[in-house]
């Protein structure tokens, strides 16, 4: 977790999250003193945009939206992209960010690179955020803190499982990708990201990973979470080949205004669990 500054002060106890992908964003506003959501929106692209567009469109919901018009006592982005990596805390060497990144992310000389600690089992997530995009929160906001989408998922995942024996994939699904967090007896095994563009393409990426793993159809647990439902069509496909299925819970204990419900129990998952 990155935090930047500077001296604005906050006179409000409403607290901003943003997610923001290449895909869609999505943010919501927590009403600390009552723990309610007052306000929660998603949006998505028709196409896939670059980092110059997509703060186009940022730039278009703040200027169009009235929530965001609002002040706030803290503001946190979350960065929902591939380009991150987890290192074992022992072996992290902040002199060594690119290293880490190049072996499975395209990155450039000038991207800007930073981590965030994961404590629940000592690791680091070494990712590129997007610069443009925390810089005019900066000029927006001063003071806000941001994450990797990862961090915040495998930080939920392990605390949700930390007294699980029973191999578990759980699938965080979006519009075009999804994030897939593997736990064996309360660890992490995997980590990854996966674009998809057909049902096929996702169950695929799902059992291939199991087999790599050595982990079994007949036995292991598939968790869904994030933008799916029992009836949805990436769901049924899972189902033909994997024998337990289930929808996760965000176990958050939060107050919902009526314009801010979720879709479900497991909808936007690392954004409300970001708080």
């Amino acid at each position: 977790m990155a935090q930047t500054t500077n001296n604005l002060n906050k006179l409000t106890n409403l607290e901003l999250s943003i997610q923001i992908s290449l895909s869609g964003l999505s943010f919501c506003t927590l009403q600390r003193e009552t723990n309610t959501i007052s306000a929660l929106k998603e949006i998505y692209f028709d196409k896939k945009l670059n980092p110059i567009a997509l703060l186009d469109q940022l730039k278009h919901v703040f200027n169009t939206d009235d929530v965001l018009k609002n002040s706030f006592s803290r503001v946190f982005v979350i960065h929902d992209n591939e380009l991150s990596t987890l290192v074992p805390k022992p072996l992290f060497n902040e002199d060594c960010l690119a290293d880490y990144l190049k072996f499975n992310s395209k990155i450039l000389k000038s991207d800007f690179i930073t981590y965030d600690d994961i404590t629940v089992n000592d690791s680091v997530n070494v990712y590129v955020p997007y610069i443009n995009i925390n810089n005019f929160i900066y000029d927006k906001f001063g003071t806000f803190t941001f994450k990797h989408v990862s961090t915040i998922l495998v930080e939920q995942v392990l605390w949700i499982e930390k007294h699980s024996n029973i191999p578990k994939i759980y699938v965080n699904v979006s519009k075009n990708h999804f994030e897939m967090i593997v736990i064996n007896n309360s660890k992490l095994v995997l980590y990854n990201t996966f674009d998809y563009s057909t049902k096929e393409d996702f169950i695929y990426y799902i059992l291939f990973t199991a087999e790599q793993l050595e982990l079994n159809p007949e036995t292991l647990h598939l968790v869904f979470i994030g933008d799916i439902d029992s009836k949805d069509e990436l769901y049924a496909m899972a189902y033909k080949y994997i024998r337990f299925v289930f929808l996760g819970s965000r176990d958050d204990n939060y107050k919902y205004n009526n314009a801010a419900q979720p879709s479900s129990n497991h909808s936007n998952f690392a954004l409300i669990k970001s708080f």
